[in-house]
C-alpha cells in the first residue's frame, strides 16, 4: 500500500525563505504589470516635453516626471530585493490650489485627432491623466494581495501620490476650460446627499 503523501511538506513559511524570493506568482505578474504601466507612462512623458506649451504644464510635466522616475526606481528595489529600498517613497505635492470652477458651456463635438501637429496641451494633459489612471490601478491592483510586506507597501504608499498627481492634471485642465464640471440643482444635489444616515457606533447597538 502506497504511503499517502503529507501535503504540507510542499508548503513553505516566508520567514524560513530570503527576502528576495518571497513573492507570490501573481504577485510578480501585477507587480511586473505595474512596472510596465510605469515605463509607458515615463516614455510617453517624455514624448510630450518638447510639444508642451504652456509654461504652467510644463512645470507640472517636470515635477510628476521626476517623481514617476523615482517611484519606478523604489518599485524596481522592493520588486528585485525584497527588502526595503534605499529611496524610499516620498510624498509628492501638488503646487496648484484646489480651487474648482463649476458650470458647463457647450462647444464643438470631439473626435479624434489624426494629425500630430494639431495635439495641443489640452490633449497631453489628457493622455497624462490617462496615464496616471492606470499607474494608480495598478498600484492598487498589485497591493492588494502581495504577499511581500516590504512591496505591498512601497505599492500601497504610492498610490495616494499618484491620485495626487492626478487631481493636479484634473485642476490645470478645470482652469483652463479643458474639464468642464456640471452640477446637479440645488434641491436635487440635497436630496442625493441626504440619502443616507449615520449609524449609531457598534458599541452603542444592542445584541
Amino acid at each position: 500500500m502506497q504511503q499517502q503523501q503529507n501535503p504540507n511538506q510542499s508548503f513553505t513559511s516566508s520567514t524560513s525563505m530570503p527576502a528576495e524570493q518571497s513573492h507570490a506568482a501573481h504577485e510578480l505578474f501585477d507587480a511586473h504589470e505595474t512596472l510596465s504601466g510605469f515605463i509607458g507612462a515615463i516614455e510617453h512623458y517624455k514624448m510630450y516635453e518638447s510639444q508642451i506649451q504652456s509654461q504652467q504644464l510644463k512645470n507640472i510635466w517636470q515635477n510628476q516626471f521626476n517623481y514617476l522616475c523615482q517611484t519606478y526606481n523604489t518599485i524596481v528595489d522592493a520588486y528585485q530585493t525584497g527588502k526595503r529600498p534605499a529611496q524610499p517613497t516620498t510624498t509628492y505635492n501638488m503646487q496648484l490650489s484646489n480651487n474648482v470652477t463649476y458650470g458647463v458651456s457647450q462647444g464643438q463635438p470631439k473626435q479624434p485627432t489624426l494629425n500630430p501637429q494639431q495635439l495641443s496641451d489640452q490633449h497631453f494633459s489628457s493622455y497624462m491623466m490617462g496615464h496616471l489612471k492606470a499607474c494608480a490601478t495598478s498600484c492598487t491592483t498589485a497591493a492588494l494581495e502581495a504577499t511581500n510586506p516590504v512591496l505591498r507597501r512601497v505599492l500601497q504608499d504610492s498610490v495616494p501620490n499618484i491620485c495626487e498627481m492626478a487631481y493636479e492634471i484634473f485642476l490645470y485642465q478645470n482652469e483652463n476650460g479643458y474639464y468642464q464640471v456640471p452640477q446637479f440643482d440645488q434641491q436635487t444635489q440635497q436630496w442625493i446627499t441626504n440619502m443616507y444616515t449615520q449609524m449609531s457606533p457598534p458599541s452603542q447597538q444592542q445584541h
